[in-house]
């Protein structure tokens, strides 16, 4: 008799089911229909919630990645080396969630490949492209000694980490400083089409310096999710003072961003009384001013719910910045209607479903945390021993 188990039926399984079935289902209509069977696309709006979502927040949302490695091999941090691989990890799915994204939304996909052979080095959206797809590779190759290690290779991997390792890092700080800010670029070229509250010529400056208090943000959140599903947490110590490092971060962003508001005259549109200045104190107040001040309290960074739930909201805050730039502010500004069909925001959700179960495939069978990986059930109650 045959020795494979079949998983037991839960309900988040069944979730997880249910919303893989919609996104294969979704991915058949789109590639035998076009974009128009699957989303409210049109020439007017070209750019929907999945440039907004998947492309721009997931690359912000990867952030982490190139941060915690500069910080650990570039400035020799060692404190921080125990969050690397995670990071790494985290980064690596995210940018593949993000190809993903790309693939469904590109009119053409199967054309994905012509920036490597039809340069057109004026183009952002050249520079972009180059960008992600290098960065790319150097998360794999980054993330390669988890799977050396699992397999045994002790002498390959120390020699990678000794050789390898710190020019990875380089190129990575490199290459992720360049296409998180021209991200910004995009909208640059298009003033005319931006609300004034969210359009701005140093919108690289600022979406490369929002990036880098998102991906510290999701460092923390990474790490309270994996706490919850497979009871693997970081030291409180790390996450304290990483919600440090988030709040001033967070603090430069909106000085600078305010100050750029004053100089050019466009903060009177956060006092107007209509869905512009409503969208504008949601993203900015609660989701970036109130958690920043939560975690520049000590007592309060170094209570880990506290923590995670005002790095949440950081996450949710830039999350909303990059949509609002993407659409709320070109809606605003073009007087163009958009109303996303049920299926774009399936291919969203179904892209983040699929790289978190890759996710927890690799926490279950990589080493990804100091522990190693998981061979035993997780505790009953995690959430009971973080109360604690």
């Amino acid at each position: 008799m045959s020795n494979l188990k079949v998983p037991r039926l839960t309900f988040w399984r069944a979730v997880y089911a249910v919303i893989l079935a919609l996104f294969v289902f979704v991915l058949i209509r789109r590639f035998t229909g076009g974009l128009g069977a699957i989303s409210n696309l049109k020439d007017l709006m070209p750019w929907g919630i999945w440039i907004g979502f998947d492309v721009m927040s997931g690359v912000a949302l990867a952030a982490g990645g190139f941060t915690i490695t500069a910080i650990v091999y570039i400035f020799h941090l060692e404190k921080y080396k125990p969050i690397v691989r995670s990071t790494v990890l985290t980064a690596f799915l995210g940018y593949l969630m993000v190809v993903m994204g790309l693939l469904v939304d590109l009119g053409r996909p199967w054309n994905i490949w012509h920036p490597l052979i039809m340069w057109n080095d004026h183009s952002a959206m050249f520079e972009l492209a180059w960008c992600v797809m290098l960065y790319t590779t150097v998360l794999f190759l980054e993330f390669l000694p988890l799977v050396l290690e699992r397999l045994g290779k002790k002498h390959t991997v120390h020699w990678w980490h000794r050789y390898l390792t710190p020019v990875l890092c380089i190129l990575g700080v490199l290459l992720s400083t360049m296409h998180q800010s021209s991200l910004g670029t995009l909208y640059v070229i298009v003033p005319e089409k931006l609300h004034p509250l969210w359009y701005s010529p140093i919108l690289p400056y600022l979406f490369f310096i929002s990036a880098i208090a998102l991906g510290l943000a999701m460092v923390n959140v990474e790490s309270f999710l994996s706490f919850r599903a497979f009871g693997k947490k970081l030291e409180p110590e790390i996450l304290a003072d990483l919600g440090k490092a988030t709040a001033f971060m967070l603090m430069f962003y909106l000085v600078i961003r305010f100050e750029d508001l004053i100089v050019r005259h466009s903060l009177k549109y956060a006092f107007r009384l209509d869905l512009g200045a409503i969208f504008f104190w949601i993203e900015v107040g609660l989701l970036m001013i109130v958690p920043m001040f939560i975690m520049m309290s000590d007592r309060l960074r170094h209570k880990p719910l506290v923590l995670a739930g005002a790095q949440f909201m950081v996450v949710l805050g830039m999350i909303f910045d990059r949509m609002n730039v993407s659409t709320t502010a070109f809606q605003l500004g073009t007087g163009v209607t958009y109303h996303p069909l049920w299926m774009e925001f399936v291919v969203s959700i179904g892209v983040i479903a699929i790289g978190m179960g890759l996710f927890g495939l690799a926490v279950r069978y990589l080493p990804v945390f100091p522990e190693g990986p998981i061979e035993q059930p997780k505790p009953a109650d995690p959430y009971a021993e973080l109360l604690k």
